[in-house]
């Protein structure tokens, strides 16, 4: 064994001295006046291996092709991480009232490490092991609010379905070593080829992963999870796992499966199609705010996943890098103002309780406007260039021409359609702030300086990681 392969993983190394510090910081600080620090701590860590993921380090690999890095894995780990640091940011409150804020912080950085080793994973195995190391401590999450009815019905279905996709997913996996008798990515590329248990193994193992990423017609888990689990774990599973989740089955679509992609190719453009059609019906009939949002994050994942249907890498990959660092501040500054509005008006989260929200609370109001005008891709937000890259990578190289270019243009129209769809409903609650009128609108909230950092560095995302075409760049150039 070469112990110099830990140097290659400075960003699991550095969760992992996250967890080490967190831990000892939460076993020394047993009274509560002491814990006013615990927060920031946990937030300048996260913030410190953001910086840690974007230092230079060329692709190279790790123990035996076990671990495998590069600058696009990289870029992906640091905007998840800065994700992180957002869902920690904006969680002060809460995480202090459960009374067990540590808990929730390492339960968060351990799945962030699961992800981290998913994304870089060479291996099937590795790539398993990841995956399981992200799901378990999420599903605690998930549970946290262990004396509500819906939070411990919503862990009940998450880690259920959970066990059942990774069944399938490790019955597709052991297709694929029956026919290649090896389970590293790399040479399983080099022996692909299309036959009957190859197939299957695909089928099987892009359902198991599908499920991660709320796929339809895998995505019957979502909205109860959605909607149970506590607000800030519930922003956390929309944009974080789901991001991880994406990077990790684009790259083993191109890189393992890469061979055959005129099969994958078709299952996926069925799958994007009925994600982003499916989930914008249900969501328009929704009034339950984090259901809504569930049914928005299955449809923005048939977003994600339409990057795939492009056949350049490169392009691919800086699309939906550049996607998820939009979709994550986006949907951040979301679920930063249900779980504010939700602390403060009694647990309640149904979008008729926004009815006059901006007569009482007009800079929230403006700060959910833009969220959702990015959401719906409106410009000039970030979210109308995120889609944009998006569009053009789903018909980077297809001739149209061909049946399969034709097909690939008809996606992205459909997409393109469903976009224009999807404003109704986001503009739904952007007309119960501003249009609905009430006699009793909500009260004035007065957010603590935690959660006013995290919607500013959200805001600053929307409005600038748009037009500073540096960003998209910055992205392109490490792909």
């Amino acid at each position: 064994m070469n112990y110099s392969d830990f140097f290659k993983m400075i960003p699991e190394a550095s969760l992992v001295a996250i967890l080490i510090v967190l831990f000892v910081a939460d076993f020394a600080t047993a009274k509560t006046e002491e814990r006013k620090w615990f927060n920031p701590l946990a937030s300048v860590l996260l913030l410190i291996n953001t910086f840690v993921c974007l230092l230079p380090m060329e692709a190279q690999t790790a123990f035996g092709g076990m671990y495998v890095t590069s600058s696009a894995v990289n870029v992906m780990k640091a905007i998840l991480s800065m994700g992180t640091f957002i869902v920690v940011l904006q969680s002060r409150v809460w995480a202090a009232k459960s009374g067990k804020e540590g808990e929730f912080y390492m339960l968060i950085v351990s799945t962030l490490l699961g992800m981290f080793a998913m994304m870089s994973a060479g291996n099937f195995l590795m790539f398993f092991l990841g995956l399981e190391m992200a799901s378990v401590p999420l599903a605690c999450a998930v549970a946290f609010d262990m004396y509500r009815n819906d939070s411990a019905e919503a862990a009940a279905k998450f880690i259920l379905t959970a066990t059942f996709s990774s069944g399938v997913m490790l019955y597709g996996i052991s297709f694929l070593y029956g026919e290649f008798g090896t389970l590293y990515f790399a040479d399983i590329t080099a022996k692909m080829h299309a036959t009957p248990l190859t197939i299957m193994g695909l089928v099987f193992f892009f359902s198991g992963l599908g499920f991660k990423i709320s796929l339809v017609p895998f995505h019957f888990w979502t909205a109860d999870t959605y909607q149970g689990a506590p607000t800030t774990v519930t922003g956390y599973l929309s944009v974080i796992s789901k991001g991880a989740a994406a990077f990790t089955l684009l790259s083993i679509l191109f890189h393992v499966f890469g061979a055959i992609v005129e099969y994958w190719h078709v299952l996926l453009m069925i799958v994007v199609v009925l994600s982003i059609t499916i989930a914008n019906l249900f969501a328009v009939r929704q009034n339950e705010l984090k259901r809504f949002m569930a049914f928005s994050s299955i449809s923005q994942a048939g977003y994600i996943m339409l990057t795939a249907i492009g056949n350049d890498w490169a392009s691919s990959v800086s699309a939906l890098s550049y996607y998820v660092l939009i979709y994550v501040v986006a949907n951040m500054a979301v679920f930063t103002i249900i779980s504010v509005v939700e602390q403060n008006n009694g647990g309640k989260t149904n979008i008729d309780d926004y009815n006059g929200f901006y007569q009482t609370n007009p800079r929230l109001s403006f700060l959910m406007t833009l969220a959702m005008f990015s959401l719906g891709g409106i410009p000039p937000f970030a979210g109308m260039f995120s889609k944009f890259f998006v569009f053009m990578s789903g018909v980077n190289g297809a001739d149209i021409n061909t049946t399969m270019g034709a097909w690939s243009y008809a996606v992205v129209f459909i997409a393109l359609i469903n976009t224009v769809i999807s404003l109704y409903y986001y503009l739904k609650i952007v007309k119960a702030m501003y249009i609905v009128r009430t006699d009793n609108p909500l009260p004035t909230f007065k957010s603590d300086c935690n959660t006013k950092f995290a919607l500013a560095v959200c805001m600053a995302g929307i409005l600038l990681f748009g037009v500073c075409s540096f960003v998209y760049e910055w992205i392109a150039a490490a792909a």
